[in-house]
């Protein structure tokens, strides 16, 4: 049982068992948490606090219920952050509208969490190679925490600059595939990076009623977004990419921009009869095949769209 003490008191009551009998404890929290809750959450909605146990220490976690709003802007007016999130760079950011005009590009990547995390698999690999992999447990659970952190840093900036530009939507990959993941384990810490980058995203997105969607993965990264077809990586540096036409570019810039093309695409097709999203399938036939889609894909179906309503 759990029982709040004074107003500006930095502590909590905790009824717990000694061994002989259940008894009230006085129990001191840190003055700079408990000035955070008074801060953000006076006034909101609260539950009773669980106790949790987590590497050796006992934490109080404190959980409220907010009433928030989304964002119900009409798709033409909708201006959204495509977020690609790559290997070379933790996460790429465009703010793109509906007409495929770009707003604006990030590039998010925190380098120096980066290196600790591959310090610690360098030396968990040594460590594997002498001893057997037995007794790494440990080690392989600090590689998961500060795979964790840097999955949370990630998510407040990709938060943070789609609020920044007043995006109504942050559009991922989807990426929740089924069954056992296959690969070695630092090929699977990056994957579990980018669900974790996902899900605390969606979280603190809807806190600012900001909402989250998502497109299928398939060919984002592969195919150009000018329409010129799939792309042949650098085989010196392995985030830039040709095109067919001779052109290099970043690549996980090239994907951001067909994330945020295909989410468009998807949304401005939908409202439309079955008859008339023939005529403009017909019009504009590679919008059909929606894993082939890019942003030049959009450019061409926002031009067609355009001169319709002019007619």
């Amino acid at each position: 049982m759990y029982r709040e003490a004074e107003p500006q008191e930095d502590a909590a009551y905790l009824k717990l068992y000694d061994g002989h009998d259940w008894k009230w404890f006085r129990v001191k929290l840190l003055h700079t948490d408990m000035e955070y809750l008074r801060k953000n959450w006076v006034g909101e909605k609260a539950s009773a606090p669980t106790l949790e146990k987590r590497h050796h220490k006992y934490f109080l976690r404190f959980s409220y219920t907010e009433e928030v709003s989304l964002t119900k802007t009409d798709i033409k007016e909708q201006t959204i952050c495509s977020v690609d999130l790559g290997i070379n760079t933790d996460a790429v950011c465009t703010i793109m509208q509906a007409d495929g005009t770009v707003l604006g590009r990030k590039f998010v990547d925190f380098p120096s969490d980066k290196d600790r995390l591959h310090h610690v698999l360098g030396r968990i690999r040594r460590f594997q190679r002498q001893h057997g992999s037995g007794q790494t447990q440990s080690r392989w659970a600090y590689a998961k925490r500060l795979n964790m952190e840097l999955a949370r840093k990630t998510a407040a900036a990709i938060t943070a600059y789609a609020a920044e530009n007043h995006a109504d939507v942050i559009v991922f990959e989807y990426l929740e595939m089924q069954g056992k993941i296959s690969g070695n384990k630092k090929q699977r810490l990056h994957l579990w990076r980018k669900r974790d980058i996902q899900k605390q995203c969606e979280h603190q997105a809807h806190r600012q009623g900001i909402r989250v969607s998502r497109i299928s993965a398939r060919n984002t990264s592969r195919l150009a977004y000018d329409g010129s077809g799939p792309v042949v990586r650098n085989p010196e540096n392995h985030s830039l990419c040709i095109f067919q036409t001779g052109k290099q570019y970043n690549c996980d810039l090239s994907a951001a921009y067909n994330i945020g093309a295909r989410y468009f695409i998807r949304e401005l097709l939908k409202p439309f009869s079955e008859t008339e999203r023939s005529l403009l399938e017909a019009k504009v036939p590679s919008v059909k095949r929606r894993t082939s889609c890019v942003y030049a894909d959009l450019r061409l179906l926002s031009a067609e769209l355009a001169s319709q309503k002019a007619a």
